[in-house]
This record gives C-alpha cells, sequence and structure tokens, in this order.
C-alpha cells in the first residue's frame, strides 16, 4: 500500500511550496513572453524556438556543474538558495529591459538561476525522502510546482486586462512571488544531519562518473529523446495565438495544461511506488503523441486547450517519475552529478528540438511542428518498451508496471 502524504518530510513540502512560488513568478512572465517577443518586440518565431531552446538548454547544462558541487560539498542548500536567488533578480530586468537583446539577456539568466538550483534540489529530495515514498515526493514536488504553474498564467490573464494591455505592468506583478520563494527557502528548509550535510568536502573526480551504470543510461536515453518530443511550451501559446486567441486569452492554455499536471503529479507519484512507474511512462508517451496530433490539427480554441491539457497529462505521468527513478538509479553519493548529467543530455535535446520547432513552424506550418514532435514521442516510446526489464522498481519491491510478468 502507499505510504500516507504525512509521511512525506516537512522539509519536502517546503521545497515544493518554494518551487510554487518560484514557478509563480516564472510562468506569469512566460505565459506572455512569446507573445511580447513576437508581438511587440517584432522577434521571428524561429528566433523565440532558438532563444527558448538556448534559455532551457543552459539551465540543463549548468545542472551538471551545480549538482557535482554538491557531491563534492556535501551541501546542497547553499546552491538551491543560490540560484533561486538568481532567478528571483532576473525578474526585475523583464519589466525594466529596454529592447529585445535585454529581454533575451534576462531569460537567460533566469534560466541560469534554475540550472544552479535545479540538480542540487533533486538531490536534496532525495536525501530527505525514504525509499518507499520517493516517487510520491517527487511528485508532490511536481503537483506544487505545477499549482504555481496554473497561478502564474492565471496573474498574467488578470494583469494584462487590469493594466491595459501593459506587458512591462504586468511582469512588475510576477517579481513579488519570486522575491517570497527566496524568503521561504532561507527561512524554512533545513539541510538534513549526515552524510550529505558533512561540513568536510568529497574529494571527486570525472572518474566517478563510471560508477553511474547502464541503467542510468537507459533512464537518460529515454529521457533525451522524449525531450526531442517536448520542446519549449512557448509554441503552446503561439499556437493558440495562431488559431484564434487574443493576447488576453492565449495564455489560457497554460492554464490548462497546469491544472491537469497539478491535479495528476503526486497520483502518479503514489501509483509509482506502487510498482506501476514504467506503465505510467508508457502511457505518458502516448498522451504526448495524442497531444501533438490534437495540437497539429487544432483549428479553434478547443482543440488548443484540449491539446494543451493532453499535454499536461504527459508531463504528470513522466517528469516525478523520470526524477524518481535517475535517484533510484544513481549512488546516494552521487546523486547530483547523476541529476546533472541526466539534465546535461536533456538540456541538448532541448536546445534542438526548440529550434527546429521554430524551423518547421516558420518554413513548413504550425502543424509541422506538432507532427514531428508526434514522431519523436513514438521513437521514445518503442525505446521504453525495449528496454523496460532493464529499469528499476519504485517504492515496490515488484518490477515496475510494464515488468518482465507482463512481457
Amino acid at each position: 500500500m502507499p505510504a500516507p502524504s504525512r509521511a512525506i518530510p516537512r522539509n519536502v513540502w517546503m521545497l515544493g511550496f518554494v518551487s510554487l512560488l518560484m514557478d509563480t513568478s516564472s510562468e506569469s512572465i512566460h505565459a506572455l513572453l512569446p507573445l511580447y517577443m513576437v508581438g511587440t518586440l517584432g522577434a521571428s518565431t524561429l528566433l523565440v524556438g532558438i532563444v527558448e531552446g538556448f534559455a532551457e538548454a543552459t539551465a540543463l547544462v549548468v545542472k551538471v556543474f551545480s549538482g557535482y558541487w554538491s557531491d563534492k560539498t556535501r551541501r546542497r542548500k547553499p546552491l538551491v538558495l543560490l540560484g533561486y536567488g538568481i532567478a528571483a533578480l532576473s525578474k526585475f530586468a523583464f519589466p525594466l529591459a529596454p529592447a529585445l537583446p535585454w529581454v533575451i539577456g534576462a531569460r537567460i539568466v533566469d534560466r541560469v538561476g534554475k540550472g544552479i538550483r535545479g540538480a542540487p534540489r533533486d538531490a536534496l529530495i532525495a536525501d530527505l525522502t525514504p525509499a518507499e515514498v520517493r516517487g510520491a515526493a517527487f511528485g508532490l514536488r511536481q503537483a506544487l510546482d505545477t499549482a504555481g504553474a496554473i497561478a502564474g498564467p492565471l496573474i498574467a490573464v488578470i494583469a494584462i486586462g487590469a493594466f491595459a494591455g501593459s506587458f512591462r505592468a504586468a511582469f512588475w506583478v510576477a517579481v513579488v512571488p519570486a522575491v517570497l520563494c527566496v524568503m521561504l527557502l532561507w527561512l524554512g528548509v533545513d539541510e538534513p544531519d549526515g552524510k550529505t550535510a558533512s561540513s568536510a568536502a568529497k574529494r571527486m573526480s570525472l572518474a566517478d562518473l563510471k560508477r553511474l551504470d547502464h541503467r542510468f543510461a537507459i533512464v537518460t536515453t529515454i529521457a533525451i529523446v522524449m525531450t526531442l518530443a517536448r520542446f519549449s511550451e512557448a509554441f503552446l501559446v503561439l499556437r493558440a495565438q495562431n488559431v484564434g486567441l487574443d493576447v488576453e486569452h492565449a495564455p489560457w492554455v497554460m492554464v490548462a495544461m497546469s491544472i491537469v499536471y497539478a491535479a495528476l503529479a503526486l497520483p502518479a507519484g503514489r501509483l509509482a511506488d506502487r510498482g506501476y512507474a514504467l506503465a505510467l511512462l508508457a502511457a505518458g508517451l502516448v498522451a504526448l503523441v495524442a497531444s501533438d496530433l490534437v495540437l497539429a490539427s487544432a483549428a479553434g480554441a478547443f482543440g488548443a486547450l484540449a491539446g494543451a491539457g493532453l499535454w499536461g497529462l504527459h508531463m504528470a505521468l513522466t517528469q516525478g517519475l523520470l526524477a524518481a527513478l535517475v535517484s533510484e538509479v544513481a549512488p546516494a553519493d552521487l546523486r547530483g552529478s547523476a541529476f546533472g548529467v541526466f539534465n546535461l543530455g536533456s538540456g541538448i535535446a532541448l536546445l534542438i528540438s526548440s529550434a527546429l520547432a521554430g524551423g518547421l513552424w516558420q518554413w513548413v506550418g504550425p502543424a509541422a511542428t506538432f507532427v514531428a514532435g508526434a514522431g519523436f514521442a513514438a521513437v521514445a516510446l518503442v525505446g521504453l518498451l525495449a528496454f523496460r526489464r532493464q529499469l528499476p522498481s519504485l517504492g515496490a519491491a515488484q518490477p515496475t508496471g510494464l515488468s518482465s510478468r507482463q512481457a
């Protein structure tokens, strides 16, 4: 039976609320940024794709070094606090930026902050959480993070209407939850006693990464192909506008996506702890194929919202589970580095996929962007099914979901 929610440590809950506040801030800006860049600053969709891909890839590449450093120093929280602090400071740049290059720079700095905090935070969650509720713990953080992704676009919609279409005024509103996030992390989250919090630094070399075995390689490869299928969510907003939603209503697709994501991430984590992780991952990839096909054929608001909802289903069924699988296959003293390497691969894939999505959109058409995404998702599903016997369980003693008993 799954462990009750009270078995999830208090510090994991606090980290979830930290994520909620920062995602509220980030998604308030992200829901409006592609519209601001294309409609007000004159950027092309190809440039939006390149910027989004580069920004997200930068975040994921930085995770390699921050994760490694958190393993070496055996201190997670200082890096987590630094990352959230940089991201919070970058939020001030969006309403102050005088031109497109400044907006691009602010976006990249924001993602650098995300990169610094990401791997140490995920490693800290794994350090804090008993193995039998690890899927639920990562699902909880994803759920709270995504609750922020619901609040963010809602705030953006309200702000852009209240301030008569002023993007700059709406961006100022996003500064508030970012500042609150840093305060909560500083005062409300404690690093655990024991090996991770030891004051003595650990002697490490890159050769230590050889201890990440073939199971880690399989999880990472599947995630890379999945990321090729899941380009920047900026294209969801652009697709909504493309099929007829105006600037004030296009961010609703992000709300639709995030509601589904937030509602299902924790239940998915609990099911993973009962032994169904691989079945959930497979279902998530099917949902991504469906999402891409719906978005490719969308002709109005309903199609855009339905596709975004399926996208959120995919995220709920895959993102927390992949993080939990990484923590399961990595040695405890290499979790930060493992998350860093995992995100490096995903970062390179995201850079490629977002640039490709922008190019297909500009040169072939919006539908081609999503058809290509469906193709990559199908390839990832085939890879998952092919290597299902070599992937680990979460929580349950039995093989996960698509197990050898079902083969």
